[in-house]
């Protein structure tokens, strides 16, 4: 045990995370269902896919979560194309916002043909206490988030008491098992999208050169990522929004990257830094830089008509969504879609891969603290 301890008291001090910010909807008065009761259901369901597929390595993948149809189909995309790189591991898939799991477990979601679809995912901590109590002897929990920020805290959050075996009201996993992983070094944490600016920071920019370099010869390319609001900047993780606008530039000086909630790179920050660059008209092209094309990359990003624009000297018209802004400023705004939706990075194969790579170079988890923060 004495590795899992060293482990856990590196970590002490991210046992405090805090309240996670919902993007699957605003009203969650209808879904406040407790999960603590489900976990043996989800205990039974992991065992019997364990059984069946009789593999001993587990791949979790953790996501804030969506409620958008088209958002579950990138998740299922994600789900086989690590099926297919971890042959060896059985793959899972979970929410951290309970909004999004309740949503999809009632059956909002339909198929193509329109049929209703109820999909189970769960919080990480109950799928984790589910490969627990399977006991896989090898386990990989992989971040599907952009930044190392608040959200990535809350991942990490749910391994370190996944290692304490501390989970209210769910039997507690068996001690020796914990302490076998921790000793054979087989819990993996694969770090966010964004988690290396020297490496990560210039592959995905490159990757995103390769899809849209052809729209810089048109115009104007902005990609809007989410941030974290100054008092949530967890690991000071918002730098790697500009990191990624400097790595873009040194490839084409038409592309910039804003946030919806970052301090100083919000919508109005980009135009400024477009119009510094002396890019004041002319096509305008817009892209999700988040995992999924939800709710944000809809209504924030997306959202066309009156319903989105408010008249910029009204108090709230910071809501207005990034195409009403740059419209109403005299860009040709455009939002490629594919299928009728914005694509998420989950999408896009290149960047989805760098994904891939980080669960199959993930540490230890004795060493992951180091690199969670990006200012080192």
């Amino acid at each position: 045990m004495k590795k899992i301890k060293s482990f856990m008291l590196a970590l002490v001090a991210m046992a405090m995370v805090a309240p996670v910010l919902i993007a699957c909807g605003d009203d969650d008065s209808d879904n406040t269902t407790n999960l603590i009761s489900e976990y043996d259901i989800n205990d039974k369901t992991v065992a019997a896919k364990k059984a069946a597929s009789k593999k001993d390595v587990a791949v979790l993948l953790v996501a804030f979560g969506s409620t958008w149809d088209n958002s579950f189909k990138a998740f299922d995309k994600t789900i086989a194309a690590y099926e297919s790189a971890f042959p060896e591991a059985d793959v899972y898939m979970s929410f951290s916002s309970d909004i999004c799991i309740n949503r999809a477990s009632v059956g909002e979601n339909v198929d193509d043909n329109g049929n209703i679809v109820r999909r189970d995912y769960y919080e990480p901590r109950y799928l984790l206490h589910a490969i627990g109590a399977a006991k896989y002897s090898k386990i990989y929990v992989q971040s599907l988030q952009v930044i190392p920020g608040e959200e990535f805290a809350a991942v990490v959050a749910s391994v370190k008491k996944f290692m304490n075996n501390g989970y209210i009201g769910a039997a507690h996993l068996d001690d020796a098992y914990l302490a076998k992983l921790a000793d054979d070094e087989a819990i993996f944490l694969g770090m966010p999208l964004l988690n290396d600016p020297d490496e990560d920071v210039p592959e995905v920019a490159k990757q995103l050169n390769a899809l849209y370099a052809s729209e810089t010869q048109q115009g104007v390319v902005a990609f809007m990522g989410h941030g974290n609001p100054d008092k949530y900047d967890t690991f000071k993780a918002n730098v790697r929004y500009t990191q990624l606008e400097e790595a873009l530039q040194e490839l084409n000086p038409k592309y910039f990257v804003g946030t919806v909630d970052m301090e100083d790179n919000l919508k109005l920050d980009v135009m400024e830094r477009m119009e510094d660059k002396g890019y004041t008209s002319g096509k305008l092209y817009l892209h999700a830089l988040m995992s999924i094309a939800g709710d944000h990359a809809h209504n924030d990003m997306a959202g066309e008509g009156d319903e989105y624009w408010v008249h910029p000297m009204a108090p709230e018209h910071e809501e207005n969504s990034w195409y009403e802004f740059f419209s109403h400023r005299g860009y040709d705004v455009i939002v490629p879609v594919t299928n009728n939706h914005p694509l998420g990075l989950l999408e896009l194969d290149g960047v989805l891969n760098v994904w891939i790579s980080h669960t199959k170079n993930a540490e230890f988890l004795e060493d992951a603290y180091h690199s969670m923060y990006p200012e080192e």
